[in-house]
């Protein structure tokens, strides 16, 4: 079963928007993550400096969470960056690193590290 996410406020720092992350992501949740994440990340307009997506509590993710992922961080306003938070023992963290994409959006440990950056 596939669960959208808790429909808690991210975490609302200067220039920083913290998303969580459901526990699954796949095929039946990725399409309709996409605009709750990008709204997020639109409602701060000019002033959003990093969006940080946390994986910490994701225990499966497929190929559309992956693609999810990539999407968001092509559409995101010039000059505003993604981070990634997953637990390094996870499989989320597995299947960034299998597919590539922790080469090219920075993974941290926890979440108090990626609103730092």
């Amino acid at each position: 079963m596939t669960f959208l996410p808790n429909p808690t406020e991210p975490r609302d720092l200067p220039g920083h928007v913290h998303v969580a992350m459901p526990a699954e992501i796949d095929f039946y949740n990725a399409e309709q993550l996409f605009p709750l994440i990008m709204s997020e990340a639109r409602a701060r307009g000019d002033r959003l400096e990093v969006l940080v997506l946390d994986l910490s509590a994701t225990c499966f993710m497929d190929s559309q969470g992956i693609r999810l992922l990539n999407d968001v961080r092509h559409r995101l306003r010039p000059g505003a960056r993604m981070r990634l938070v997953a637990r390094p023992d996870g499989v989320a963290s597995r299947v960034l690193e299998l597919t590539g994409l922790r080469r090219d959006v920075p993974v941290y440990d926890n979440l108090a590290e990626a609103m730092a950056s």
